[in-house]
């Protein structure tokens, strides 16, 4: 995605041998020979193979560190001056940082939260109570400030009894009517589960409440606002898939719907620890590497990565024992050579686009509010939104507000400019917090900054009829595989989602690798059996 100005410049990273400390960040390049017409591939370490991977975001990161930990030796190769893809962030010229997405953890990630525990890093998640905050929408704003209507989960109930008690204790937006039609209408997908909500997949959410009888005030006060944080579009246009498929996991793990902040900048805090662990086991992460193309043998399989050179690298041909696409499937359909274009797993990737995404950050010379959690707009501009100085310790402020906030659907604002953006968001929050902003504000505040960061495409768009588009992470082409939130598992277009397929990712390479009976390895590598099973036990022996 594009990202707005003020980059703040970073390096690559080096790889360093297990036994020397795991580097931080300095300046490398890959020592291959330049524009070879027939490049020897790049020795392995200790005969490790070597698995060259395009992208630095949490799939790539995933899959390389996976990789490493199962024997292989990785090559992170990013566009980019900085970590993180999706969940990238920069600084800016009075040292606060902007980030390119609103992020927010579930206690329904397990890959994700294993990862954070294997990493040792599982304290740098700020749990917040077990709620979910939504923005009365109310005609006339108090001059008090905001309403807020509460689902709270009692701690001392099992699911899905603490969901069922969050949802009959609110009365503020549906009635008892409603809650039982929608409690009818979802028994389908208590009973069947995922495999029911796959099948749901022909269906928008919207046409999935009218089959199901269920009120569309019910769209109306919960799902458009859901459906915006899903996936940035809306009820009319997101799969039921997706919706079902948060309910199941929402209401069969007791803290499946529990949220976290990062406690500071998702490059430094949650991506520069996979980085140190790749690097410590023998693995690098090279920054300012962007993949210009993927060249083949004569056989359609790869021959290597031809990487552009920037930032004042030279160009370089990197070549590996395999490879590994983990660029946003509008990038990756971009780079497919014409040969691989009439294969069905690349051909099919024709159904799928990022979804376009304006993140916004306001700095207040006052504060707004108090709130410790997300909160949910129910605006038709905005979708989620959260005061970053209550919820992140790194940006914590008792007397300022920063709020962060997501535009969604942004489709109609991409290309507009920075300030239009804002006039409109400050008009919008003039709803918000009446009493600060606004004609009528009683306290008025001032806006001392902002920050526009928009991405026309973000992650994949997921509509209805697109679950058969996306592609497995193993391909036809031998040693060619794919990883990304777009990828096939279950987990749809989220954060958890990349984690996953960058676990998959590394297992299929494992089990490609022992089922080749001349593979530079000796014994079996077992795969992810269960896509929700926190472990992942590919193993692989070297000769």
């Amino acid at each position: 995605g594009v990202v707005g100005a003020g980059w703040a410049p970073r390096q690559a990273v080096r790889r360093r041998r297990p036994a020397m400390a795991a580097a931080r960040v300095t300046t490398t390049s890959i020592p291959t020979p330049l524009a070879s017409p027939s490049p020897a591939a790049i020795p392995s370490s200790a005969g490790r193979p070597r698995v060259a991977i395009a992208g630095a975001g949490l799939a790539g990161l995933a899959c390389a560190k996976y990789l490493v930990d199962a024997g292989f030796e990785p090559v992170v190769l990013e566009a980019r001056d900085v970590l993180g893809g999706k969940v990238a962030a920069w600084k800016d010229e009075d040292g606060d940082w902007y980030e390119t997405g609103l992020h927010i953890f579930f206690g329904a990630y397990p890959n994700m939260l294993t990862l954070f525990k294997e990493l040792e890093i599982g304290d740098r998640l700020q749990w917040k109570e077990h709620a979910m905050i939504f923005n009365m929408k109310d005609d006339r704003p108090s001059p008090d400030g905001p309403r807020y209507s509460r689902f709270d989960f009692p701690s001392w109930l099992p699911a899905p009894f603490n969901g069922v008690v969050a949802i009959l204790r609110n009365n503020d937006m549906l009635t008892w009517e409603e809650k039982i039609k929608f409690a009818i209408g979802l028994l389908p997908s208590i009973i069947f589960g995922q495999a029911y909500a796959n099948e749901c997949d022909k269906l928008t959410w919207s046409e999935w409440l009218r089959k199901q009888g269920i009120p569309e005030r019910v769209n109306d006060e919960v799902f458009i606002a859901m459906a915006k944080a899903l996936n940035f579009i809306g009820p009319d246009e997101i799969s039921a898939t997706v919706i079902l498929t948060a309910l199941n996991r929402f209401l069969n793990e007791t803290d499946g719907s529990q949220m976290a902040f990062l406690d500071g900048n998702p490059p430094e805090r949650l991506c520069q620890p996979m980085v140190d662990h790749i690097v410590s086991k023998g693995g690098e992460v090279l920054l300012n590497k962007p993949l210009e193309r993927i060249e083949l043998n004569a056989d359609g399989s790869v021959k290597g990565f031809r990487i552009r050179g920037v930032m004042g690298n030279e160009p370089e041909f990197v070549t590996a024992d395999a490879y590994v696409s983990a660029v946003p499937v509008d990038i990756l359909k971009l780079l497919c050579p014409e040969p691989w274009k009439q294969l069905d797993c690349f051909a099919k990737l024709s159904g799928l686009e990022g979804v376009p995404v304006i993140n916004l950050h306001l700095w207040f010379d006052k504060k707004l509010t108090d709130v410790d959690h997300l909160l949910f707009s129910r605006s038709p501009l905005l979708s989620v939104y959260a005061d970053m100085s209550n919820t992140c310790r790194e940006y914590e402020d008792p007397e300022k507000s920063m709020l962060e906030l997501v535009l969604a659907p942004a489709a109609n604002y991409i290309g507009k400019s920075d300030d239009f953006i804002i006039e409109a968001t400050m008009k919008e929050l003039e709803r918000l917090f009446p009493q600060f902003i606004g004609p009528n504000a009683t306290n008025p505040t001032k806006l001392l900054k902002s920050k526009v960061v928009k991405t026309p495409r973000s992650v994949y768009t997921a509509r209805k009829n697109l679950q058969p588009c996306r592609p497995d992470q193993s391909t036809p082409i031998p040693n060619m595989f794919l990883t990304g939130d777009f990828t096939m598992q279950r987990y749809l277009a989220s954060m958890e989602g990349a984690v996953l397929s960058g676990k998959l990712c590394a297992t299929a390479i494992a089990q490609r690798v022992s089922d080749n009976p001349e593979s530079p390895f000796d014994g079996p590598a077992v795969g992810l059996g269960d896509e929700i099973d926190a472990n992942f036990p590919v193993t692989a022996v070297a000769k």
